[in-house]
């Protein structure tokens, strides 16, 4: 995790894009010519340049609510889930290229059906420029598969004869250094966000990172011990592709494994991070910290990044930055090179040759996952350029894939959201007037960001060919770094995105106080400009009842109307607040997400919490839009049911079973089924709707039933 990152709160898990570093810097890098102040361009939806164009018959169907897809056999007051989603589940496994499969992924796989097509029409432009060639340049090169075999491991060579050239911990320190001016990161996590105190500055910040297992638990606990051997295996064996002799490989794997762990004794866990976001916080001045770690002065870090050096920088997680101190000093030099060599060539693998790519899949994605196929190379080639040029590529998106009046009915739908929510603030009954006017004082300041950026990134400077594929990457993510690094004791950014417009899924930033729906997720079954407002209230009315909570949950009520980190309850209100909160983690604890493992009450609180008051909201604001109207019983269902069946829908979702328990200890989301069935048991609408009784299990009344926001 790193402090971006985390401060964005995510609709679903935002999928891990694999990239040269396999540390916490996906989110860390932008792109730039220097560290200059980052640029923009004014964005309209279309632009001059090159027609772009799109054939609506090569892309997957639509997944909307159907009431044929219901069980009518299932009870919806005992099995909600069952009865919403359970013929769906049995008729759609899970894809072999996949992990998991629903309403998201559908949606998701629509969304890579149009990108494609803009790829391979910006590869086949003569002359192309400006974002047209970025996207062309990466597509081509990335589906050139003979020449990606061909070179082999070769692009890398200068960056693994650095590596070997190693000496001591001082020559460590440089060649990090030196790494990180590239954009190649390892370790810990280095970038740029709003600072905690003061929102409206960026400020750098520095978090722990350096580990090739999805959380430190996977290094100690006794039900991990297959995974840990797994990847030890996995570690030799990229070692011995990168040249090193299968003997020697295995070794190196242990001294990999034996330096991973001890970088995991003092690391957060998921929980932790996700749980305290005060702990990515410890403002520090240069001097404070340079004595902190005399064997990694930082100092010469900042001026080896070209960034002159601060008054102040979070330093967080100062107990994992103490150990990597010590390890410069006391760790074999042969560890260190082991350990870089193997990151440095892992997290490349997937742009390298087949060999490289296969084993990265072999571990990371069947291994760890369960996923049983690996996914056809056009779409990690387009993974690959979402992850470096995402926007880029989304600036071609909306001019196909997001017509105006989606827009506009969002606009309306985030004001009636808004609307909904006030009064729930103003009639809490729980929470006393001095803090309550602190919670309407931020509920004023909202800004929502619906479909795409109002201007787009300047991408000047990214000088990418038809050369390289890995070439490419690599000059992608320097680029990137340096127009993040461009940030650092600048104003923040406000027009600036975190998502790109093709991604399905929504956030909340605490530190702007903002709700971002991009243009990919404005359609079913979360929204449909020709469904009835059941429908689309349950759908993406609650995404943004949802992303609106966010600024109210365990961890976005922790900042204030400006985005500023402070503490605007009283102790009173907290107290009650907490009361609250518990009851809803052992809510989801009793959750029983496989055969003796639970889901994680408190990992997965904020998103709970979200889910709870964003129906809440989303049904408040039907209410309001359909008052006085008469009930049109669409597909012979009234609309109260189709609102809380579109609810059930968006969260149909199949894992493996190696998904599924990688996810429990690191996603801060519970699994969908719980998703489905946990915020609507609380609501006595959904009771009302469906004539359920108390003692049926989707009726939580008296005690039981949890009402926050």
């Amino acid at each position: 995790m790193n402090p971006i990152a985390q401060t964005l709160k995510p609709l679903a898990r935002k999928p891990r894009v694999l990239m040269l570093t396999l540390a916490v810097a996906a989110a860390l890098t932008g792109c730039g010519k220097d560290a200059a102040s980052p640029e923009t361009t004014a964005a309209p939806a279309a632009k001059a340049g090159p027609a772009l164009t799109l054939d609506e018959s090569k892309l997957s169907p639509v997944n909307r609510f159907m009431a044929s897809d219901l069980d009518t056999t299932k009870s919806a007051c005992v099995d909600f889930g069952g009865f919403v989603n359970g013929k769906w589940l049995a008729a759609n496994t899970i894809p072999g290229d996949r992990t998991s499969w629903g309403a998201f992924e559908m949606l998701g796989e629509r969304s890579t059906g149009v990108q494609r097509q803009l790829a391979e029409q910006a590869a086949a432009m003569k002359d192309a420029t400006g974002v047209e060639k970025i996207v062309g340049d990466l597509w081509s090169t990335g589906m050139d598969e003979a020449k990606i075999n061909a070179q082999g491991i070769a692009p890398l060579k200068d960056r693994l004869d650095a590596i070997d050239a190693l000496t001591d911990g001082a020559s460590v320190a440089e060649h990090l250094r030196k790494s990180f001016s590239r954009g190649e990161q390892a370790v810990f996590g280095f970038g740029p966000s709003a600072d905690f105190k003061d929102s409206s500055m960026n400020i750098a910040y520095v978090a722990q990172a350096g580990l090739g297992l999805p959380d430190k638990a996977y290094y100690f606990d006794a039900d991990k011990k297959k995974d840990l051997a797994a990847y030890e295996q996995h570690v030799a064996k990229v070692l011995e592709l990168s040249g090193v002799p299968a003997a020697d490989a295995a070794t190196q794997a242990k001294d990999v494994i034996a330096f991973e762990t001890r970088l995991a004794k003092v690391s957060k866990s998921s929980e932790e991070l996700s749980r305290d976001v005060s702990l990515y916080y410890n403002p520090v001045t240069i001097e404070a910290a340079d004595k902190a770690t005399p064997n990694f002065p930082w100092s010469k870090f900042f001026e080896a990044q070209g960034i002159a050096a601060p008054k102040m920088f979070s330093l967080a997680m100062p107990a994992f930055h103490s150990e990597f101190d010590k390890m410069l000093a006391d760790t074999p030099i042969e560890s260190w090179k082991s350990y870089l060599r193997y990151h440095m060539v892992d997290g490349a693998s997937p742009h390298l040759s087949d060999a490289f790519a296969g084993e990265h899949f072999n571990f990371h994605r069947a291994a760890l996952r369960g996923q049983k196929e690996q996914q056809p190379r056009w779409k990690r080639v387009l993974d690959t350029i979402e992850g470096q040029s995402g926007e880029a590529l989304g600036q071609m998106y909306v001019q196909v894939a997001f017509p105006p009046e989606s827009k506009a009915r969002m606009e309306q739908l985030v004001k009636n959201l808004r609307e909904a929510l006030k009064p729930r603030l103003e009639n809490l009954a729980w929470m006393t007037p001095e803090t309550k006017k602190k919670a309407l004082e931020k509920w004023a300041t909202f800004t929502p960001k619906i479909g795409y950026p109002d201007k787009w990134r300047d991408w000047t400077g990214l000088n990418t060919s038809r050369d390289s594929y890995i070439g490419n990457v690599l000059a992608a993510n320097e680029f990137n770094y340096k127009w993040n690094l461009g940030k650092i004791g600048k104003p923040v950014d406000r027009t600036e995105w975190g998502m790109s417009p093709q991604t399905v899924n929504a956030y909340y930033n605490p530190q702007l106080n903002e709700i971002v729906f991009p243009a990919a997720i404005l359609q079913p079954p979360f929204f449909d400009a020709k469904a009835d407002d059941a429908l689309n209230y349950g759908g993406i009315g609650a995404v943004i009842g949802h992303e609106m909570i966010h600024g109210y949950d365990d961890q976005g009520s922790r900042f204030g109307p400006t985005g500023n980190f402070e503490n605007w309850w009283s102790e009173a209100d907290m107290n009650g607040f907490m009361g609250l909160t518990g009851k809803l983690i052992a809510q989801f604890n009793a959750y029983e997400a496989a055969p003796g493992k639970y889901v994680n009450g408190k990992l997965t609180l904020g998103e709970n919490i979200a889910d709870l008051g964003g129906l809440a909201v989303a049904y408040d604001a039907f209410k309001r839009a359909t008052e006085g109207q008469k009930d049109a019983m669409v597909e012979g269902l009234p609309r109260e049911q189709r609102f809380f069946l579109n609810w059930g829908t968006v969260w149909r979702r199949n894992f493996t079973e190696k998904e599924l328990a990688t996810r429990l200890v690191t996603d801060p989301h519970a699994p969908a089924n719980f998703r489905a069935i946990g915020a609507p048991s609380n609501h006595p609408a959904f009771a009302a709707a469906f004539s359920c009784k108390a003692g049926d299990p989707m009726v939580r009344d008296g005690d039981n039933r949890i009402a926050i926001w």
